[in-house]
């Protein structure tokens, strides 16, 4: 039986590993402003970034698809882990050795699946990296020393050597524990007639990461004359590797992409080595498969849609050089960055130009680059007759669509005046209009849900004025958030959570029957059970507490997301703010109450019991003269 993680070493686990620094792997944050970051959702696509991370709690939330918790509910999700593999995977990373109960610790037995995967990979990549240096590999250093690459940057991108034998990394892995099962699931073995075998044989290895930095799979490429296998080889398709959604290169350049806010796409493996020897270390490349939805999602979250932002493809002069930067012009409009093009000279990838003219040719390579519409544009005029009027209006149909679709609006102007030009239409203002008409339908086809138009509206962290959304653990009727009522139950509870030092003792006084929310009344249960939020400014484990009392994911979510959301106020939040919140929640429920005793009043009539009634007219009473001690004093009433 599996051994369970000790629990004092989990706690070790979430305290060590700060959650911005984990989160910050997979996507660029920003300031949000009162001690929080932001960026774009990693688990949905968005437009404006409504994804906080509150490193002083720990924690996470998506204002918009709603998705939030704490670094281990982040790492679970996004790289699909079970729960003992996170925690392994953070305590290897903090330096943490975990104990296990329930009879100890066995390796190789307990780990998860992928953790499996993940240390065969690391293994397979130590391997061949040391396998490279073995008079079998002489081939291989001759192959990168032929195209300008030392033994120092051999070591900087990991590259290795797959020995020419059936199955030496098989053999190898073997011994390190891994059984027949995990190799072959790993895409580092296939069946044989006689068992599994490498799948990487005589090959020279480049270890394809994903954006967290481990190896994921491998890229090798051919080096005999008698290996009848393709040029290039990949790791298939396993559940640690999609190729789809993978670039290589981007564990060493996503911290040059975010900063500069640029990322260039080339198309091979050495073509990112030169680029990176050569100054741009911002390149990165596909896995042989073309630039698409997944790559674009990677690099929207390092570029976090600034729209002073930029990805510049290199592609080859050539027709299937032009093709794949048509193909990329397709996806242009997922991207908020401008999208460029820079064309090789005489059919040159970037290797081969530093070969052949040295590290500044790639440089200046990249800075010659064109916006990619234009090389549209150009490409789509060439193959009309514009010697004719039939001709130009046939490129103008075909053209005037692209210049539209550009979203810097001076541009568009600019290139429509261009288009004209080049159409060789003397009306540039007919030009001109036909563009701003085309773009003004596609505006209005977006903001009306049509089918593929327009780009996602603006997602911003919702304000108290947001509309209705589902009551969690209510189960009633949906949750009006723009009610002042609940608006300041919200924001109180804000406060319970990220600053209880403001609202106690007086918080812990509250009923959950002051919370005419149904789910804020569930919340505000559950800080009661986590011990009151008297003793959550002097206790680090509060909101954990807070969030393990939750009765279901549903209010741990709601707790999460208080916990996570700014405070509607400009200044830093003091006990004055803090005692409006109170007051104005008080207040409202006492003014639910005195309307509940009236109602009894008139149910009860003039023949009521004149005991009962005089009870009734005092408790009234009471709580009118309460009312107005709070609306005159504030928060000395309470």
């Amino acid at each position: 039986m599996a051994g369970r993680i000790n629990d004092d070493d989990v706690k070790a686990v979430r305290d060590a590993v700060p959650i911005d620094a984990v989160v910050s792997e997979y996507l660029q944050l920003r300031n949000a402003g009162g001690g929080n970051l932001k960026g774009l959702c990693p688990f949905h696509d968005e437009k404006s970034p409504s994804f906080h991370v509150s490193p002083a709690k720990g924690l996470y939330h998506c204002f918009g698809c709603q998705e939030g918790g704490d670094t281990v509910d982040f790492v679970m999700k996004i790289d699909h882990l079970s729960f003992a593999e996170t925690i392994e995977r953070l305590a290897a990373q903090a330096g943490i050795t975990l104990r296990y109960e329930e009879g100890g610790y066995t390796p190789g037995r307990q780990q998860g699946e992928r953790t499996r995967l993940v240390e065969a990979h690391k293994a397979a990549a130590q391997y061949y990296t040391e396998q490279l240096e073995s008079p079998e590999a002489v081939i291989a250093r001759t192959f990168l020393a032929d195209r300008g690459f030392d033994q120092d940057a051999a070591g900087h991108f990991s590259v290795g050597y797959s020995p020419a034998g059936w199955d030496h990394l098989t053999r190898f892995l073997r011994g390190r524990g891994f059984s027949d099962k995990e190799l072959i699931l790993s895409g580092l073995s296939q069946e044989g007639r006689r068992g599994p075998i490498d799948r990487f044989r005589g090959r020279l290895m480049w270890p394809i990461r994903d954006i967290s930095g481990e190896v994921v799979g491998f890229g090798a490429r051919k080096l005999r004359d008698d290996d009848n296998g393709p040029k290039y080889l990949n790791t298939p398709e396993t559940p640690l590797y999609r190729k789809s959604q993978v670039l290589y290169g981007i564990d060493l350049a996503k911290k040059e992409i975010a900063k500069t806010n640029r990322a260039v796409v080339v198309e091979g493996y050495t073509d990112v080595m030169a680029c990176h020897l050569a100054g741009i270390t911002t390149a990165i490349a596909t896995c042989g498969t073309a630039f698409g939805e997944g790559h674009i999602k990677i690099l929207r979250r390092l570029l976090m849609d600034n729209s002073g932002s930029e990805v510049v493809f290199t592609f080859d002069g050539d027709a299937a050089g032009q093709k794949a930067a048509l193909r990329a012009f397709e996806d242009d409009q997922k991207f908020a960055a401008e999208t460029s093009i820079a064309i090789t000279p005489g059919g040159m990838d970037p290797c081969d130009l530093r070969l052949a003219k040295g590290d500044q040719a790639v440089a200046d390579l990249v800075e010659s680059r064109t916006p990619l519409f234009e090389f549209a544009l150009r490409h789509v005029v060439s193959r009309h007759n514009l010697d004719t009027p039939v001709g130009r209006a046939a490129a103008l149909d075909e053209a005037a669509p692209i210049v539209a679709r550009i979203k810097n609006s001076a541009i568009q102007h600019e290139s429509a005046v261009q288009l004209a030009g080049i159409l060789g239409i003397l009306d540039t203002q007919f030009v001109v209009r036909r563009v701003s008409q085309l773009a003004r339908w596609a505006r209005e086809r977006g903001r009306d849900g049509g089918p593929g138009q327009g780009r996602p509206q603006r997602r911003e962290a919702p304000s108290a004025a947001e509309p209705q959304r589902p009551a969690p653990g209510a189960g009633g009727p949906a949750l009006n958030l723009r009610s002042p009522a609940h608006r300041v139950e919200r924001e109180l509870l804000k406060l319970a959570l990220q600053r209880p030092d403001l609202v106690s003792p007086a918080f812990d006084a509250y009923g959950a029957d002051e919370f005419t929310a149904p789910p804020y009344a569930v919340v505000r249960q559950c800080i009661e059970e986590a011990c009151g939020a008297t003793t959550g400014s002097a206790d680090g484990d509060f909101l954990a507490r807070v969030r393990d009392a939750a009765p279901d994911d549903t209010v741990r979510a709601m707790v999460t997301e208080l916990a996570v959301e700014p405070l509607h106020t400009r200044r830093d939040p003091d006990e004055v703010y803090a005692g409006v919140q109170l007051v104005a929640v008080r207040l409202a429920a006492v003014n639910q109450r005195v309307m509940e005793i009236r109602g009894t009043l008139q149910r009860l009539g003039p023949r009521a019991d004149p005991e009962q009634l005089t009870a009734v007219q005092n408790e009234l009473w009471v709580l009118q003269q309460y009312g107005q001690s709070l609306r005159e004093r504030g928060a000395a009433a309470l």
